[in-house]
């Protein structure tokens, strides 16, 4: 089996996982072609659009949040192989899903059919809040329900859709994407997550969760996929997860305890990674020597993961990232 393996693109991580300055246009550009360079998969970026209050506390210059599907549009006119996927975009803070199926679509031919799309509710609540501070909305469903609107303007002539977040009626909508099935993950680690991806997922995008409980939910996604008349093995299972290698485990260790991603990790413990604190970050993530991180990716392969979705290394300066994506293409993943 083939093994994918992608990078993490900053698009909406300044002041999160990297400091600030950190994400120019040009060092977007320059992941990107590194990237392709490299013979990674493919770029995930993820979706912002304020900023977070424990941001605005650590720093005095605001951090700059790019839009991930306008960002890949430029991106792919300088690129030709390489991928483009969100990890992940937010549909509770796009209300007009119409016009995003639209983005969408229009930029899969863009791009010559190199887009992916992963959708979640966010990892920060406070975001949505200040977006729409008076509407009252279950995330979930809205995600759900975004989704299965989705699905309808990319696969019916005339798309109607009546729903309690979303609606829509007679719309005409074309070009459909160039992709016949342009492939939609689920963000989250929670169970629910787990029966939209059986109904009407691609792929799930999990976060920093333990080969033992990636598996146990590996196993519950194919029961749930295979109960809705689905095969499972078409099902990728893409987890997130922060990247740091070095000479040894110490040194490694060292490196993320010092960088911003792991200040942005604490900040999770809350929300996106609530229930995972008996188990250290350095012990979940690709965080090691080589030799460690490859033992760590077999026991997450064997668990079930089919990509290593938009790995975010730790890093400190984009020369550091550039670095890390080398020593990982080079060292790593041959060794997968």
């Amino acid at each position: 089996m083939t093994v994918l393996v992608s990078v993490g693109l900053p698009t909406g991580m300044e002041g999160l996982t990297f400091p600030i300055p950190f994400s120019d246009p040009s060092t977007l550009l320059r992941i990107a072609k590194h990237a392709e360079a490299l013979g990674y998969h493919s770029v995930w970026g993820n979706d912002h659009m304020t900023t977070q209050n424990y941001v605005r506390s650590e720093f005095h210059t605001p951090p700059r949040f790019w839009e991930p599907l306008i960002t890949y549009a430029w991106l792919a006119a300088q690129t030709t192989t390489l991928r483009f996927g969100t990890g992940i975009l937010v549909l509770p803070m796009r209300r007009d899903i119409v016009v995003t199926a639209k983005q969408i679509a229009t930029l899969d031919h863009m791009s010559g059919g190199r887009l992916e799309i992963g959708v979640g509710v966010g990892a920060y609540r406070e975001e949505f809040n200040a977006l729409w501070p008076d509407a009252k909305v279950h995330r979930g469903e809205m995600v759900e329900e975004g989704v299965r609107a989705l699905r309808e303007l990319f696969n019916e002539r005339e798309a109607s859709f009546q729903g309690k977040y979303y609606h829509f009626r007679d719309v005409e909508f074309f070009p459909k994407p160039l992709q016949p099935d342009l492939p939609l993950y689920f963000g989250g680690n929670s169970v629910q997550h787990l029966q939209r991806v059986a109904r009407w997922g691609n792929g799930w995008i999990p976060a920093g969760m333990p080969a033992g409980q990636l598996g146990n939910m590996v196993s519950m996604l194919r029961d749930y996929t295979a109960a809705e008349g689905r095969d499972p093995d078409t099902i990728a299972i893409a987890p997130q997860f922060v990247a740091y290698v070095a000479r040894t485990d110490e040194e490694a260790i060292a490196k993320y305890q010092q960088s911003q991603m792991h200040k942005h990790l604490m900040s999770l413990r809350s929300s996106t990674l609530k229930g995972q604190s008996a188990t250290g970050m350095e012990d979940i993530n690709l965080v090691g020597s080589v030799e460690t991180v490859v033992a760590k990716m077999h026991r997450l392969i064997a668990a079930g993961v089919t990509h290593f979705l938009g790995l975010y290394f730790a890093a400190s300066s984009p020369d550091e990232l550039c670095e890390q994506m080398q020593i990982f293409a080079e060292q790593v993943i041959p060794e997968l």
